[in-house]
């Protein structure tokens, strides 16, 4: 396929679940990616590849946002990302802490210490995972930083 030239900001998809659990382990996260390779299969431009622990990764150089990744993924954990926003919760667990931290190294535990950190108030913990409001975060990495699971991440690998 041919590349597109993208507008700033431009989309991509992301996939809320950071891949510290694998896919294939007997004992993992029932909110995460279940690595089906779905998303990869129906993705024309070649963005979307399943990682060592079968986790569905995306490149969002390749990626043009088009969707099909989100609506085919069986476990919801794909969705379309404002690119000039670099930092996304990477888990969808909504399972209270002590479980979180049983299945995933770096699940959301719903502490709330990222909700308390960030000043614009972009940060809300709903069903015992971070959830950030992409039109109000000032991109400032501070609940990032605070995480203290690494839940929430820089895209751009700055912080």
């Amino acid at each position: 396929m041919m590349a597109v030239k993208k507008k700033f900001p431009y989309r991509a998809a992301v996939v809320a679940c950071n891949g510290d659990c694998p896919a294939s382990a007997g004992f993992r996260c029932s909110y995460g990616c279940v690595g089906c390779g779905n998303c990869a299969a129906v993705c024309k431009f070649g963005a979307i590849s399943l990682n060592a622990n079968g986790v569905a990764e995306v490149d969002e150089e390749r990626c043009i946002a088009c969707g099909m990744c989100v609506k085919i993924c069986p476990q919801q954990v794909i969705r379309i990302h404002e690119c000039a926003n670099s930092i996304v919760v990477k888990c969808s667990n909504q399972d209270k802490g002590k479980e979180a931290r049983e299945v995933c190294a770096a699940s959301c535990i719903g502490c709330g210490i990222c909700e308390r950190t960030c000043t614009a108030e972009a940060v809300k913990v709903i069903e015992n995972c971070a959830k950030i409001r992409e039109e109000d975060c000032l991109s400032c990495g501070m609940c990032a930083v605070k995480c203290p699971r690494g839940a929430i991440m820089d895209l751009r690998g700055i912080l």
